[in-house]
């Protein structure tokens, strides 16, 4: 869509962005409360690259915080919004995911394990560093579903 208007920056650049967080399908002008809460949070994540592109310091102290953004995402989308985290932490950013997909924990540069269940079974600190680490961790389920999601 943004090449439709590649005589238009103005317009181009916003929509460009759009395209890059998995957005391209968004109505214009369509309303805030029809978005699903991980749309929305790509949205936010649209922004942010907007930002950093008119600074000239990029993502310089730039902090983002997602909660489980590939929640109903294709797999595909997972993968695009893995390489758009890549680029973000690449260009400075510090980027907090909460996030139970074993494909994009994998990738994370740390991890932080708390279990070891849910609700009143859970908020336990059991491990903190990188995902390699934890997937060596017999003694973690979380680690056990790491390893086996890393091997492929």
């Amino acid at each position: 869509m943004a090449d439709l208007f590649a005589d238009h920056p103005g317009i181009a650049k916003p929509l460009s962005r759009l395209e890059r967080v998995g957005l391209a399908y968004a109505a214009v002008g369509q309303s805030l409360d029809t978005l699903s809460g991980g749309e929305k949070q790509r949205l936010l994540l649209a922004r942010h690259l907007s930002a950093a592109a008119s600074s000239a310091s990029g993502f310089a102290e730039e902090r983002i915080v997602l909660d489980e953004p590939t929640t109903g995402l294709h797999p595909n989308d997972v993968e695009r919004l893995d390489a758009l985290f890549a680029d973000l932490v690449d260009a400075g950013a510090t980027l907090v995911v909460v996030e139970h997909n074993l494909r994009v924990a994998a990738r994370a540069d740390h991890v932080i394990d708390i279990g070891p269940g849910a609700g009143t079974d859970g908020g336990r600190l059991l491990f903190t560093g990188p995902p390699a680490e934890l997937a060596g961790r017999e003694d973690s389920l979380t680690g056990r579903a790491l390893a086996a999601a890393i091997k492929g």
